[in-house]
């Protein structure tokens, strides 16, 4: 059987696999390598990496609609397959062993990630991998062995998204029972709040694991919604987390 090609965003012509400093979650500030997939299966409104879904023909509504100049992308300019051995090449040129897979939705594509993990650990055991999922997609026994830690953006209504594609009982489940999970809520206003403890309760989530983040791809929504979101954790017991990669660069691919 032929090794499974991963789909991945692009980036300058090449694939979006980049080295930063993780900006969002409870690893925020850890030096890592993005490697960002392509396709998801959800369609956030507010999505920054809309370029990944946000196709051409499709129906999907976005908040960059009402910017002039705006267009859905041409599916086949902006996905690209590459082999295992071409992602290995160009993640080992970076000084840094812990990935993270994101996307997109990376669970997508499990299949392809394992050959990668596999093909990378088998080069060198210290490599440490993170997954950024929305929380939909259930890991295969495997994946959920090969994976170091698994940060869960589950969306709330705010992401446009209807309630039956956003909230997947079964891997909800499986990620509120799991050790390796965090769960990162996007908050647009207080009123988000109540929604998030629904979800909070209704798959028992220890609350030391929830991190609430403001939305936000600019520094001056972001400052509008930090102070009463960081008031909100602390009053709840919930962690913060701000977007630090937008205070550092802005809102630009690739950092």
């Amino acid at each position: 059987m032929a090794t499974p090609k991963l789909k991945l965003a692009v980036l300058n012509g090449k694939p979006e696999i980049f080295h930063t400093l993780q900006g969002e979650g409870v690893s925020m500030g850890v030096p890592s390598i993005f490697v960002r997939s392509s396709l998801c299966n959800l369609h956030c409104t507010w999505c920054d990496t809309d370029y990944t879904w946000n196709w051409e023909g499709t129906p999907w509504p976005h908040e960059n609609d009402k910017v002039e100049g705006y267009k859905k992308f041409k599916k086949s300019e902006y996905i690209l397959d590459c082999s295992i051995e071409e992602v290995a090449e160009q993640v080992q040129q970076f000084p840094c062993k812990n990935l993270i897979l994101t996307g997109g939705e990376p669970l997508l594509q499990q299949p392809a990630w394992l050959a990668l993990i596999k093909h990378l650990r088998d080069q060198d055991s210290s490599y440490r991998f993170e997954v950024e999922t929305n929380g939909t997609q259930l890991p295969a026994p495997e994946m959920a062995v090969a994976i170091d830690q698994f940060n869960v953006s589950t969306k709330l209504s705010n992401s446009g998204n209807s309630e039956k594609l956003r909230d997947c009982q079964k891997a909800m489940q499986w990620f509120a029972q799991s050790p390796k999970a965090w769960f990162k809520f996007v908050i647009q206003d207080p009123a988000d709040l109540a929604e998030m403890q629904g979800l909070e309760k209704k798959y028992a989530i220890p609350r030391e694991r929830i991190l609430l983040m403001p939305e936000g791809r600019d520094e001056a929504t972001l400052h509008s919604r930090r102070l009463w979101l960081a008031d909100l954790c602390r009053d709840h017991g919930y962690r913060f987390s701000d977007r630090l990669h937008i205070q550092l660069w802005g809102s630009k691919r690739g950092v």
